[in-house]
């Protein structure tokens, strides 16, 4: 195993996306993802085949990305939610065009330009489409500094294999705090890549990569296609971690900085004698939607621990088909949830007993 560095979550993210194998970097600078960017800046040159352009603007940092990406090299992009915003009908095309990209998104509060503190509020962007259209992003959400490490293998990993974007949705406690990271080099995957423009060389007719289909038939016909690789993607993509949840009566549900503070909580009501567990979603797109689901046949009550107005909390309804109580447990605005928060949460769903 790799000795273990000190590193900050946004450095650790580009040089994870470095050993990826991803040789193009295009962004812009915005709070709190800016190391990203800095990151990228003083490491790519040096890399072999390396490019880091800083654009003019998103929107052009997105339509970069869409240029790489068609010729099928590993590309990435970073932003924190105003600027992902500005990205989002870029998104839209890299899906239209089934092309793989990743996109880094160091959330802070919001709407408008809201501020610099760590949130959850992009929930829905990120996890109903993130542009315009039907499609879907595939949406990771770590909760350390070594998870976002090992989510960039992952996220290129899954983005070629399914032809499509993937998003990693940290925030910015995540991306501001530093954790000891092994920075072991993870699997490549090679996947067919005979879509990418890389020039005929008279040996084959032109690939075409495009969004625009001016027959209503066609487009239809190939949004049912990509609705169907949605579906595979949801029975086998899925992933969630559990904890304490054999023998729990309440279940918290939270992602990301909001889950660990979550599992102190559950250690202190386990304590106390309350039944308490967590299952906390990897996968944001795909939802855990089994998991959680079998899960409501079990407990009394669920908790929804979020850094948004309760965004998440709509998601665990549906996939439990409203069989239990969701109470929700959140901040917004750039504040966040305390362990405290959460403990008093417990004691309602556990009508008040502690």
């Amino acid at each position: 195993m790799a000795e273990k560095v000190l590193m900050k979550g946004n450095e650790a993210l580009a040089e994870a996306a470095i050993m990826a194998g991803c040789k193009h970097y295009f962004g812009y600078p915005i709070t709190p993802q800016t190391e990203v960017a800095a990151y990228m800046a003083k490491k790519m040159p040096k890399t072999e085949g390396g490019v880091f352009l800083q654009a003019e603007s998103e929107i052009a940092a997105i339509n970069m990305v869409i240029g790489v990406a068609s010729t099928g090299k590993r590309v990435m992009t970073s932003s924190s939610s105003p600027g992902i915003s500005l990205k989002s009908e870029g998104i839209s095309y890299l899906a239209g065009c089934d092309l793989p990209a990743l996109i880094i998104n160091v959330q802070r509060g919001g709407p408008g330009l809201g501020g610099i503190q760590p949130s959850q509020s992009d929930y829905f962007q990120a996890t109903k489409g993130g542009g315009h259209g039907d499609f879907h992003l595939l949406v990771l959400a770590p909760n350390s500094v070594q998870e976002m490490v090992d989510m960039v293998f992952k996220g290129f990993d899954l983005a070629e294999k399914y032809r499509m974007p993937a998003m990693i949705l940290s925030d910015g406690t995540m991306g501001q705090m530093m954790e000891p990271v092994s920075l072991e080099k993870g699997e490549i995957n090679e996947y067919d890549k005979s879509w990418a423009l890389t020039g005929t060389k008279g040996e084959r007719k032109p690939n075409i990569v495009n969004s625009l289909y001016i027959a209503p038939e066609e487009l239809e016909k190939l949004n049912f296609e990509r609705y169907e690789r949605y579906r595979k993607i949801e029975e086998e993509e899925a992933m969630y971690e559990e904890y304490l949840m054999d023998d729990a009566e309440i279940c918290i549900v939270a992602y990301g900085v909001a889950s660990r503070v979550a599992k102190n909580a559950i250690d202190q009501a386990r304590a106390e004698g309350i039944k308490v567990g967590m299952i906390r979603p990897i996968t944001l797109w795909p939802f855990p939607k089994k998991a959680l689901n079998e899960a409501a046949d079990k407990v009394n009550k669920f908790i929804s621990v979020e850094l948004s107005m309760g965004q998440m909390i709509e998601d665990i309804e549906l996939a439990i088909r409203c069989k239990k109580e969701v109470l929700l447990c959140n901040r917004t605005g750039g504040m966040i949830t305390t362990t405290e928060d959460v403990l008093n949460k417990i004691y309602e769903a556990n009508g008040g007993k502690n």
